[in-house]
This record gives C-alpha cells, structure tokens and sequence, in this order.
C-alpha cells in the first residue's frame, strides 16, 4: 500500500497545505504549516521534493532570501521543520538535482542560476556558483542522467543548455549553450517527456508551446518541431501562460493561462513528440500552478486570486478532465507538488 499527499505553497499566507490524496482523487485535509522567516509573505513559494522524498524545500522570496527545508513523515504526510538556509535571490523556481545533494535555483528578478550544496541534513548550504545575466530566468532542472541542466530565460527568449558536475555540482555551458525562440515569446516553464526524448516549453507572453527534440546523450536540443498555443478559442487580452506538465505515461500534456483561467489540454505523439489539442477548461482564478499525480489519474490546479484548489479527473484514453471538487487553501496558492509514499 502507498500513501499519496498534496503540498501546496500558499505565499501570502507563508504556509504549506497538506492533503492526503485518494485513488478517486478526493482530498482530504491533514495539516497547515507555517513557514518558518520573516513576516513578509513573498509574491510565490517555490517548493522541492527530495528524490528520496523524504525531504520538502520551501524557497521564500522575501529578504533575507532563504529556503526551509521539512522532514515529510510517511505515515501521515505531515511536516516538520528542519532548517533554513540562505538563497542568493528571490527565487521563481528551485528544484533539486537527481542526487538530492544540490539545489539549482532560476531567479526572475535578479537575473541568475544558482546552485546550493544541500547538507546532509537536508538543509541548504550557501550558494556554492551563481551564473548572473540571465534575464527573468525563470525554470531549471537536471535530467534523469544528471548530466545536463536545461534552465529558461525569458528576457533573453532562450532555453539554457549547461552540463552539470553531479560530483561537484558545477555548471557549465554546453555547446551551444543557448537555444532562442520567437522574440517576446517569454520562455518560462518547461517539462521534458518522460522518455526524454522531447522538451515541451511554455512561454509566458504568447501562451506558445514549443516541441523541441531532446537528445540525452549530449543534453542538447535540435531544431524546434512545432509551436502550439495554449490559449483558448475566442481569446481576447493579454496572454499570461503559466504552467506546463505532462502525463507520467506521457501520452498527456497540459499547460495554465492566467488571463482566461484555463487549462489547455493535449494529447502527445509517441513517436513525433507532437501535440494535439483537445480542448481548453476553465479552472481556478489565476491558475499559476497545478501538478499532476504519479498516477496520472488526478489533475490539481490552484488559483493566486481565488484561494482555492480544484481537482480533476484525467479520463485515461481521452485525456479530457472531469471536474470533481474543489478545496479552500491559503492566501496566494501557487505551487503544487504530489508525493507518493511507501
């Protein structure tokens, strides 16, 4: 038997949400958990699992900068505080290594990657490398060899290729060590395939969905195989693309817009990587983050403006969701993360 729980990282609140998650994708709540720092709740709270999952880091974006690392007990799901570490910005996005002893972190506003040793503790060291110029970047994440880090930069409309020292964790550019899109796409969140052999990118300010081929081996992207749009039909205003994840079969792939509150929908080639849409949902009110289970029955999307969670069924041949229910969070929801526990 396994146990399956919810954590959502409610910034204005300063807190994290705890759901246990049921096969039917009920929720039912466990806890609410403060995050230890400064009262002054940040615009968003990325979060981190451990690949042990033993481990859930909180990044907060108020000064000083730091990142808040729990202990998740496997039984009940809930949280206990370990420590804090010092981040060197705001961080947009943080995510581990596959080793778990690194923290790689995009910062939107000032401009860099980071990378932070993570003790044995779990907590977060002091960053050990900083890679500055790098305009609203905005993702970053090591693939399943550990050998290359991919991270966006939306001022710069690139992707960032860079091989990554799993020994060390140092960074350092591959060759090329760019990959541009359309000018003012705004590149931010990105999912590779569960194969990885695709990269689905999402950008910002034109919602466009880019299909690059992934070559594992040498952690580089080829020539770009399609753009879609994640926006919805009829759409009018300013888009404001958010989120991008794909199915763990990989047959699926779903991407937010805050400006419709929607989540666009997509069925994925196999073989070409292509997508195909199915249709567009509405969802909660500025849905900045949504994740989906290890499974890949249960859809959970969160809304900034609403304070609410709402959950869906991923019909498993069609792709199409179904809504089931929905679940008051904290102030200012905008990242999810599932666990899967023994």
């Amino acid at each position: 038997m396994a146990a399956t729980f919810v954590y959502v990282g409610n910034a204005e609140s300063q807190s994290v949400t705890i759901f246990a998650l049921a096969a039917d994708g009920a929720l039912t709540p466990v806890d609410t958990k403060a995050v230890p720092g400064p009262a002054k709740p940040g615009s968003t709270t990325p979060m981190a699992v451990s690949p042990d999952k033993r481990l859930l880091t909180v990044g907060l974006r108020n000064e000083p900068y730091s990142a808040a690392t729990f202990a998740i007990d496997a039984k009940t799901g809930k949280l206990g505080f370990v420590g804090s570490g010092p981040l060197a910005d705001a961080m947009a996005y943080i995510a581990t290594d596959r080793s778990g002893k690194f923290l790689l972190c995009a910062s939107y506003g000032g401009g860099k990657i980071a990378v932070n040793p993570i003790g044995a503790d779990g907590v977060v060291g002091p960053a050990q490398q900083v890679i500055a110029n790098q305009p609203n970047a905005h993702a970053v994440v090591a693939d399943r060899a550990n050998r290359h880090v991919l991270y966006t930069s939306l001022g710069n409309d690139t992707v960032g290729q860079l091989t990554f020292d799993a020994a060390t964790g140092r960074l350092t550019p591959n060759d090329p060590p760019t990959v541009s899109v359309k000018a003012k796409a705004g590149p931010r969140h990105f999912r590779l395939s569960p194969d990885e052999r695709f990269l689905y990118l999402l950008c910002e300010l034109d919602a466009s969905i880019y299909v690059f081929p992934y070559d594992a081996a040498t952690g580089r992207l080829a020539k770009v195989t399609q753009v879609a749009s994640a926006l919805p039909p009829g759409f009018v205003g300013k888009p404001w693309a958010a989120d991008i994840h794909v199915t763990p079969d990989g047959k699926f792939l779903y991407a937010s817009e805050r400006t419709s509150s929607t989540l666009a929908a997509f069925r994925v080639d196999a073989k070409s990587g292509v997508i195909a849409a199915l249709g567009s949902y509405p969802t909660e009110t500025q849905p900045r983050g949504f994740a989906i289970d290890p499974s890949g029955r249960t859809l959970l999307a969160v809304g900034q403006l609403s304070n609410k969670l709402s959950s869906y069924a991923i019909e498993p041949e069609r792709g199409t969701l179904r809504p089931l229910k929905q679940y008051p969070v904290g102030k200012n929801p905008n990242w999810i993360e599932i666990v899967n526990l023994p």
